[in-house]
């Protein structure tokens, strides 16, 4: 009773949070959907049609394609860096080296620390970006030189989370990972840059300029849209023709 009452409370404050931040930034980028604050991940959930976005304060959001925010979640003390949502999961990254799955019905969580023996996370490197392919989860570690900027092949377990392959991709400071069609979207807050990178052959395909804002995350939903979260506090929405995704 007493943790339900403290997220009413924590609901309520970050509701009123979001409604001032409406109100001071009601002359904003069009594209702009939602007010989040320091919104640090997105991801889209096929079977409900929404967005769950994460905060690096341990907080996460549902909302709608256009915007409307459905609920509020307090996790705990977590610098949630990426969210990777599944029809009964959210799986999140945490920044220094773990993954977060919480149970989409029971709220019940599960802490996953990132295990690896030839991989150590050195500060300032966290991890920013999270994706899953098949049973493996992708997280990519944000870093300013292109000989760390790796991504992590994990494999996980009822209670561990182990790394079973390294990919130097040489995207520096990645802070957001997607993928779809069989290509993964990586997004870089250096230069405001999504690189498309091709995993069977190991390199970058492609390389598109974005609007200028700080890029947190990306999640593709229906109708060509693509979503970025925004560390500025927002929810940001285009379209792949916009992008100039094809």
């Amino acid at each position: 009773m007493k943790q339900t009452v403290q997220n009413l409370l924590l609901s309520s404050f970050f509701l009123l949070t979001i409604t001032a931040c409406d109100a001071k930034n009601s002359d904003s980028n069009p594209n702009k959907i939602a007010s989040i604050p320091e919104a640090s991940g997105i991801s889209y959930c096929n079977n409900s049609d929404t967005l769950m976005v994460a905060n690096d304060e341990g907080w996460y959001s549902e909302i709608t394609p256009s915007g409307k925010i459905i609920s509020e979640y307090k996790l705990g003390k977590y610098d949630l860096e990426g969210v990777f949502c599944e029809d009964e999961t959210i799986t999140f990254a945490v920044e220094d080296g773990a993954l977060l799955q919480v149970d989409r019905k029971t709220m019940e969580k599960k802490f996953l620390k990132v295990k690896s023996e030839k991989f150590k996370l050195n500060r300032p490197m966290g991890i920013e970006g999270i994706t899953k392919i098949g049973e493996l989860y992708y997280l990519a570690i944000q870093a300013k030189k292109k000989k760390d900027s790796n991504l992590l092949v994990v494999k996980t377990a009822a209670n561990y989370a182990k790394v079973i392959d390294i990919i130097n991709h040489r995207v520096k400071d990645s802070s957001g990972l997607e993928y779809k069609d069989k290509k993964l979207y990586i997004v870089s807050d250096d230069k405001d840059k999504l690189y498309i990178y091709d995993l069977k052959r190991d390199k970058i395909k492609k390389k598109i300029k974005l609007p200028k804002f700080a890029q947190e995350g990306i999640a593709f939903g229906k109708n060509d849209d693509v979503f970025f979260a925004d560390d500025d506090g927002a929810v940001m929405k285009y379209t792949l023709k916009e992008l100039g995704i094809k």
